[in-house]
């Protein structure tokens, strides 16, 4: 028996009794009417992930990382097919508007589905119309400071800025963006008063801390981190609940007083709403053995992404939470991003 053959054989034998009970599909749905029932053969033909960004970066990353790993446990080819446009929009409009029969997924992450529903208006609902099949993984975010800043740990940052209100700008990836959001969380719990920055991505950000032009970034680890490692930026704490292997000698946000700092830059796999169970079931089995892989999970940890492996119903529960904990603190701050 061929090796193709093969793979498709046991993707039947998991998908096993339970596949006669998704012969039909509720025809009414919010953006895919008359979906058709899932293959007993899934995947039968070549499935499709959506990157919501431009090629490079954490979520494109994901992306071809899986879609490489995933195509070989499934013995079918799995393409990535970049949509950016919007902050992620395009994509996930793509992506909840696809017949939820497995062969469309995405990479969704924290700005598809954490922070853009807090602060905007959106063509779809980020919770009802995806299904949640499995996490990937997640960095932290860092704060950083250009070597310029008289300052070398969170309190003297948090006294230098308190002692010179509103004249400290800081930098972000976007308006509404994780950067932006977690540095206004600070910025709440330390009554701090700093001009915000927004850039169109975390690339120019990075360009004008480490120019001068803005005192302070809360990147993402694995933008930061060749620019720590080169002494161009001072890290002063991370997000989570632990430190973090690249940078042990920077606490968390958590040891030095500052509760409720846990919130990471995570990547996932979604579906269109509806997508069957025992497809769901199938593709979560797989990633979260994938994420056993030593080789995988160390070229993950190389881009400090650490594999955060948890059931569809436990994923869906983790962006439920994290909409809820950005959408609350838009809403004290007073942001909302008009298109």
């Amino acid at each position: 028996m061929s090796k193709s053959n093969a793979g498709r054989r046991d993707a039947l034998k998991r998908l096993g009794a339970v596949a006669a009970a998704v012969t039909t599909i509720p025809a009414v749905m919010p953006f895919a009417s008359k979906a058709r029932a899932a293959d007993a053969a899934y995947p039968n033909h070549p499935i499709k992930i959506i990157a919501p960004v431009q090629p490079g970066g954490g979520v494109d990353l994901v992306a071809r990382t899986i879609a490489d790993r995933l195509g070989r446990m499934l013995s079918q080819s799995i393409v990535v097919e970049n949509q950016s446009g919007g902050g992620g929009v395009v994509g996930s409009l793509a992506t909840a508007r696809a017949a939820p029969d497995g062969y469309t997924l995405m990479v969704g992450y924290v700005g598809t589905h954490g922070t853009n529903p807090a602060v905007r208006k959106l063509p779809y609902d980020a919770v009802k119309d995806f299904t949640p099949i499995a996490m990937v993984g997640g960095t932290p975010n860092i704060l950083v400071v250009p070597p310029s800043i008289p300052v070398a740990s969170l309190r003297e940052f948090i006294q230098y800025a308190k002692s010179n209100p509103g004249k400290l700008s800081y930098g972000s990836s976007g308006p509404g963006t994780l950067t932006h959001l977690a540095m206004e969380q600070l910025k709440v719990a330390a009554d701090l008063d700093m001009v915000h920055v927004p850039y169109r991505g975390i690339g120019p950000a990075i360009t004008d801390i480490l120019g001068g032009q803005t005192q302070a970034l809360f990147p993402g680890l694995a933008a930061a981190l060749p620019h720590i490692k080169a002494g161009k930026m001072k890290p002063l704490a991370v997000t989570g609940l632990k430190r973090h292997p690249l940078v042990p000698d920077v606490p968390t946000f958590e040891e030095l007083g500052f509760k409720g700092f846990d919130g990471v830059q995570w990547y996932g796999i979604v579906g269109p709403a509806n997508l069957p169970a025992p497809i769901v079931k199938l593709l979560n089995d797989d990633i979260n053995k994938l994420l056993e892989n030593p080789e995988l999970r160390e070229r993950l940890s190389s881009e400090a992404l650490e594999p955060m492996p948890m059931s569809a119903d436990a994923f869906g529960r983790y962006i439920r939470d994290d909409i809820a904990r950005w959408t609350k603190l838009a809403k004290e701050r007073n942001i909302a991003i008009v298109d």
